[in-house]
């Protein structure tokens, strides 16, 4: 069963001679169970993608079907529902709220969705794995970079969505956390049966990788 398709997709920006292609034909699929990794450089066109999975942006042309939906048939309040609960972002920039601390962006995350979050033996398990247990109660400018994207890992998956889409969950991270999030990674889809995509040029992930596409000038070529 599919979880989530790309059929066709194109996303242009601009116009006449100014038109840029950030993504060409892109058609891609992932099913629950899998950990995919999409590498790809800086400019290539990954942040776009992962915009466009996660229904925050609209492709040029194209569909996208999430769980036999056509996101491009929702209206702007069913996309907001879709992705309350079906999609854990995991973001660059964190998207931690500064005044919050930790131990409440998780209570922040109960009143925005107020069903079906992780309880607390499974929550428990996810911030162990994370190491994050020691800061609950620090702000988010007390963390460093690699704590806050560690931090902001948790809070994705504390909504338990069916797809995890995480934009370089890894990059302020050492190799000993890199192997510890491949593998949180990995068991999500595995053990929990979820679709997880990581868009990334950190190729320490491909081992926990089940599918592997490489995206270069917005063209996606799968290599595993």
């Amino acid at each position: 069963m599919t979880t989530l398709a790309l059929k066709h997709i194109n996303k242009t920006f601009g116009s006449g001679q100014n038109k840029v292609y950030a993504l060409k034909d892109v058609s891609f699929e992932t099913a629950p169970g899998d950990l995919t990794l999409i590498l790809g450089p800086s400019g290539s066109g990954k942040s776009t993608l992962l915009t466009i999975l996660g229904g925050l942006q609209t492709p040029t042309t194209g569909d996208m079907v999430v769980n036999n939906q056509n996101i491009k048939k929702l209206t702007q309040h069913q996309r907001e529902t879709f992705r309350l609960n079906e999609i854990g972002f995991v973001l660059q920039s964190y998207n931690l709220v500064p005044y919050l601390t930790v131990s409440d962006q998780f209570t922040l995350v109960d009143h925005v969705k107020k069903q079906d979050n992780l309880d607390d033996a499974d929550f428990e398990q996810v911030i162990k794995q994370l190491g994050i247990e020691k800061l609950l109660h620090q702000y988010p400018s007390e963390l460093s970079g690699g704590q806050a994207q560690r931090v902001a890992i948790a809070r994705a998956l504390y909504a338990n969505p069916s797809i995890i889409l995480a934009d370089e969950p890894t990059a302020a991270l050492d190799s000993d956390r890199v192997i510890q999030v491949g593998q949180l990674l990995q068991s999500i889809a595995h053990q929990q049966n979820k679709s997880v995509v990581t868009v990334t040029h950190d190729i320490r992930l491909k081992e926990f990788a089940d599918h592997i596409y490489e995206l270069v000038d917005g063209e996606l070529t799968q290599v595993k």
